[in-house]
């Protein structure tokens, strides 16, 4: 769905205040890492340009839990298996989606490049004019009936996943005054359980929106922001069909891809 703000005073803010903002917290990390020391390289929980961050993330100290016990709350996957067909967004409905057609393909693996094989990729996103098939999301921007823009998959032994979609659009949020999020897809991927769950999102290469999106700028380290972006593949695109993009997602090491985080305790 899409990011909401509930703070009233957010739309009274300026692009250029907000500019001001990100590039104080930037140059902070900067002067950090050029000295040696030890710096954050996630998003930070509270990221002020990110106007309801504090409201996302836990205030209050965490408290360890039965595993076990959080299983019986968990989401389970269904009442059917995962069908080849839901990695399609295109064929869900009984006609075409509006939109440009593209695959996103790309590879899960561990820190040291192993394949990730049988784990759960689940992804939703906006349609192409930049709306959530989704009650609260009331902007005035068409609707699709033939696009509800959620797929699930399951790894190939190599790691490898794969959706067709509708290349989704910006859209706007009440973050600040004409506040536009960058085109997006949510990832979201399960361990071997349901309390092994990441959160991220994949973004499209050279998007104009890029250096004023608070929720993109939350992450201090531009190379970490550069590997939440997909990169174009020809080998993907088909003739007079779709276009392609590749992205794959790395869950450890020094060069993973970046995941909403619990608070450290």
């Amino acid at each position: 769905m899409a990011e909401k703000n509930t703070n009233p005073d957010a739309a009274a803010l300026s692009q250029a205040e907000i500019d001001a903002e990100i590039a104080a917290i930037h140059g902070e990390y900067r002067a950090q890492r050029d000295a040696g020391g030890q710096v954050e390289t996630n998003a930070r929980l509270n990221f002020p340009p990110y106007r309801s961050s504090l409201l996302r993330h836990p205030t209050k100290s965490l408290h360890h839990a039965d595993p076990e016990d959080i299983e019986l709350y968990s989401p389970a996957f269904g009442h059917r298996d995962v069908s080849p067909l839901e990695a399609d967004l295109t064929i869900q409905h009984n006609g075409e989606p509006i939109g440009e057609r593209i695959i996103v393909t790309g590879r899960v693996i561990d820190g040291d490049g192993r394949a990730v094989a049988g784990q759960l990729v689940e992804m939703w996103q906006a349609n192409a004019a930049g709306r959530y098939m989704h009650k609260r999301d009331q902007h005035p921007a068409p609707l699709d009936p033939n696009f509800t823009g959620v797929g699930r998959t399951l790894t190939g032994p190599n790691g490898e996943y794969s959706f067709t979609t509708i290349k989704p659009a910006p859209y706007p949020w009440k973050n600040h005054n004409n506040a536009w999020r960058s085109a997006h897809i949510h990832f979201s991927l399960f361990g071997t359980d349901f309390t092994q769950r990441i959160v991220t999102q994949m973004y499209f290469p050279g998007d104009p929106i890029f250096a004023l999106d608070p929720i993109y700028q939350s992450i201090t380290d531009q190379a970490a922001r550069d590997r939440l972006v997909a990169t174009y593949d020809h080998s993907v695109s088909q003739h007079e069909w779709n276009t392609g993009y590749r992205w794959d997602i790395v869950l450890s090491g020094s060069n993973r891809t970046w995941a909403e985080q619990e608070e450290e305790h």
